[in-house]
């Protein structure tokens, strides 16, 4: 976090000390009247500022003064403010179309679009209009400030100030410095956003910053696990929600933040960094070229009701609403095998659903001791009122506890949940090709194995398929349901049945390394530890980025330390080893922390220190 100075109690601050006219920055002029712009201009005049907007069309410069007269009424309306408030308000912004009104500003936010040419120009306009004093910054988001500053007259008076949209509601601003960036000036920027409500984070000058930097390539990935129609967009999008807690999924985000946008932060950063995940995917360049750019132009990855709508309509490529073609199996019993986290939770959420559960481990004492756990965890939800005594007693009822394999004689599905190691799970499944009844469903919840490597120690590989449950199970949502190339239509869709009783979603995806989630979070996680890394920003900066401006419920070093670092580290490099992809290869920084056995919470030291509880 940068250190915020000491913001003033009333948005109205007197004025800093004589002789520093500029550090109180109440006169600002925001240049370019877009989307950005007017949020910008909003935050400003609500904060007491006098504001003067900018936009070399006139019409966009009445939209933006309509805007905030519309935005104001709102608030008013919902009590938010008073009328003396809005009436103040809408007095602190005027609006034209002549640079020269920047001439009394303390500072200028350009908010033009993206191209060096056209920001080239403002600048050098500027440098004849403004006060020698005055700060000027850029909103951009992919172009480097430097290239802008040594273009300026007073390169020390440039910096970037980038926020996010909506820029009423998001809390995040990053306060760009270059090389030439004069301190006091990123004092006076920093010390204005802490007084308009917002959480400055200081970053060097490089394409996409942190948040986009981290952001952009995660959705470039996506993009390319859509386009290799690896998983529907609907399973993409509905994977990283429930499975990642995030607000939105990454194909509707790049909709919203628009294509073409997406792609010409991409090709700034891919040209600085050079990392093949973040050259734009292809299918970026072709609905760009297309037009279709996202919801603005009413389609994109998905198709709106009409441009600039956010609601979804169908279209070819949605899902068929009839259902499945294929009946499946019907399934009464179910055989969890396992005593772990993972399948104590798993049987759990059977039991609750109705299902009659035999929890077999590698003795009795450990399958007892795994429902043990799941009574426990029945008499908190009990404790919270989220289920009754009664019904807590029946589901705990539904499970049986067994001491051997042999037990699963008679279930209609069985659900591998045992360590994470190919020859433990392989020789499981020989025994279970055993024991289950012919007909049964056999399914893994391996997050990073080969599904069909455990098929294939079975004579019946077209019964096993996976079902990759998310920790903590009865809480998380999600399924990833994983078909190899030789499961059966009907297992498949037996397995989408279950997970519809279990009251879980699930998605489809194909056998290979990380399936959706783990596919598209890891390399987002490890790109995190690269900036650590390379000395471009803190953790504590990274994650409150992360959670302000991209919407995460925890940073990705809070979610490294939870899911253990040498966790973390597996994913890594079956990731890496899978897809030989260079920018997958697990940072060094990681390897050497999982070496020296910072693992995260449970070992109490990771990126953080965690005292133990």
């Amino acid at each position: 976090m940068a250190t915020p100075l000491s913001p003033s109690t009333t948005p109205t601050a007197a004025p800093g000390s004589p002789g520093t006219p500029a550090t109180t920055l109440r006169t600002v002029a925001v240049v370019g009247l877009g989307t950005m712009g007017t949020g910008i201009a909003e935050v400003l005049v609500r904060a007491g500022r006098t504001v003067i907007g900018i936009d070399i069309s006139e019409a966009q410069a009445a939209r933006c003064g309509a805007a905030l007269e519309a935005s104001t009424a709102r608030a008013v309306a919902r009590g938010r403010i008073t009328e003396e408030q809005r009436a103040e308000a809408l007095a602190g912004l005027r609006t034209g179309t002549d640079l020269r009104a920047a001439a009394d500003a303390d500072l200028v936010i350009e908010v033009a679009p993206e191209s060096y040419e056209t920001k080239r120009r403002i600048f050098a306009e500027l440098d004849g209009i403004v006060r020698p004093d005055a700060i000027l910054a850029t909103g951009t988001n992919a172009l480097s400030v430097t290239r802008l500053a040594a273009g300026s007259a007073r390169p020390e008076r440039v910096l970037g100030v980038h926020f996010f949209n909506p820029a009423q509601a998001m809390k995040l601003v990053e306060v760009v410095s270059s090389v030439l960036t004069a301190p006091a000036a990123v004092d006076a920027v920093t010390r204005l956003a802490v007084e308009l409500g917002k959480e400055p984070v200081a970053v060097g000058d490089r394409p996409g910053f942190v948040a986009d930097g981290l952001l952009f390539g995660y959705l470039n990935q996506a993009a390319a696990m859509y386009e290799a129609k690896y998983a529907s967009r609907e399973d993409i999008d509905a994977a990283m929600k429930l499975g990642c807690g995030l607000p939105m999924g990454p194909l509707a985000l790049l909709d919203l933040i628009g294509v073409d946008t997406a792609r010409t932060v991409l090709e700034a950063m891919y040209a600085e960094s050079r990392d093949r995940l973040h050259a734009p995917a292809p299918i970026l360049g072709q609905l760009g070229a297309a037009g279709l750019t996202g919801r603005k132009a009413g389609r994109g990855f998905y198709t709106y009701e009409a441009p600039g709508s956010a609601t979804v309509v169908p279209d070819a490529q949605s899902p068929a609403s009839g259902g499945p073609w294929t009946v499946g199996r019907e399934v009464r019993s179910v055989g969890v095998a396992g005593s772990g986290t993972m399948a104590s939770g798993i049987a759990e959420v059977f039991a609750k659903a109705g299902y009659d559960v035999v929890l077999a481990a590698r003795s009795a004492g450990k399958a007892e001791a795994a429902r043990a756990r799941i009574g426990t965890s029945l008499a908190r939800s009990v404790d919270k009122g989220r289920m009754t005594a009664e019904a807590a007693a029946k589901t705990l009822d539904r499970i049986t506890p067994a001491g051997s394999w042999d037990a699963f004689g008679d279930v209609d599905l069985a659900v591998e949940a045992v360590a994470e190691d190919l020859d433990v799970k392989r020789q499981l499944f020989g025994t279970l090709d055993k024991v289950c009844r012919p007909g049964a469903v056999l399914a893994t919840t391996t997050s990073s194995l080969p599904v069909v490597a455990l098929a294939r120690a079975t004579s019946r590989p077209e019964d096993v398929i996976g079902m990759h449950f998310f920790n903590p199970a009865p809480a998380m949502k999600l399924v990833e349901v994983v078909r190899t190339v030789l499961t059966a239509d009907e297992v498949h869709a037996t397995v989408r049945e279950v997970c519809g009783t279990l009251r879980k979603h699930p998605v489809d995806c194909g056998d290979r390394a990380g399936f959706i989630v783990n596919a598209l979070l890891f390399p987002y996680l490890n790109n995190a530890i690269k900036m650590v890394q390379e000395h471009y920003a803190t953790p504590d900066d990274i994650d409150a980025a992360m959670k302000l401006g991209g919407g995460y419920p925890m940073g990705p070093f809070e979610l490294l330390d939870v899911v253990g670092l040498d966790v973390s580290l597996a994913i890594e490099r079956v990731l890496h080893r899978e897809f030989r992809e260079p920018g997958l290869a697990p940072a060094p920084l990681l390897e050497h922390l999982v070496a020296a056995g910072c693992l995260g919470r449970k070992t109490g030291r990771g990126f953080r220190e965690h005292t133990h509880h």
